[in-house]
């Protein structure tokens, strides 16, 4: 089980594929996503990795946040998140996640907090159809009707479908097929449309009711450091030695 990530909804648009049919996709954006701790098993009973994405003000961190961040030796995070990981699929603190960690159609489930809609009737809420709106029926074309039952209960029991308060709440929208990434940009755009409002922030995990695909990397897409960078690059080829001088008569002639 790989560990998830942390991205901000952009935006929905369109992806055309070869064939020329259009998908439309959801745009989501990682910003700067850092392994900032880890739990073992030995030291906190679980194991998992704890990501920090955005950067945060330091004026805006609270003391004991910043010595975190200072542990770790990255910079203060707007968002942090942990995400259950198995132990082949284990990172360091400081790796750095990029979009390459996940590959185009491979399926994921992206969970964030939905659109508030404040106060909500039955109808919109729970998709109610109403009363008749014929005789009889006066002022209460929308309203969801009994509740309750007679003497004995003589209650309403809790978690009866009610008007309330709709959205705000945390939802997970699952096997949402991977159309496009952009490790330059750090974008992953997913098909279809995803729960949370424009620029909210939202988790991707591997679909739990898909296989993980053969090409995706582990323990996940990190970014290289500047030294390995440097080492995987092939070194220059030396320039072959000069040839020494032939000799000349005027030299044999000397000599």
């Amino acid at each position: 089980m790989r560990s998830g990530v942390i991205a901000r909804k952009l935006g929905m648009t369109q992806v055309f594929t070869d064939e020329g049919t259009h998908v439309p996709a959801t745009v989501l954006q990682m910003d700067d996503v850092q392994v900032v701790a880890v739990k073992t098993e030995e030291k906190d009973g679980y194991r998992a990795v704890q990501l920090g994405a955005g950067k945060a003000k330091v004026s805006r961190t609270t003391k004991p946040m910043r010595g975190h961040f200072a542990k770790a030796k990255v910079e203060p995070k707007r968002k942090l998140t942990e995400f259950r990981v198995s132990e082949d699929s284990m990172l360091n603190v400081g790796d750095t996640l990029t979009a390459d960690h996940f590959v185009v159609g491979q399926f994921v489930d992206v969970a964030g907090t939905t659109i508030g809609k404040g106060f909500a009737g039955a109808m919109k809420r729970h998709g109610f159809g109403g009363l008749r709106a014929s005789h009889g029926v006066s002022i209460s074309h929308r309203a969801h009707g009994s509740t309750g039952q007679c003497q004995d209960p003589g209650k309403v029991f809790k978690g009866k479908k009610m008007a309330g308060h709709m959205g705000a709440a945390r939802a997970t929208t699952q096997n949402l097929e991977v159309v496009l990434t952009d490790p330059a940009r750090g974008l992953v755009l997913v098909k279809g449309a995803v729960p949370g409002s424009k620029q909210g922030w939202v988790e991707i995990r591997d679909a739990v009711k898909r296989a993980l695909p053969d090409d995706a990397p582990k323990p996940g897409g990190l970014k290289a450091a500047a030294g390995e960078a440097a080492a995987d690059e092939p070194a220059p080829a030396e320039e072959p030695a000069e040839a020494p001088e032939a000799e000349t008569e005027a030299d044999k002639s000397e000599s």
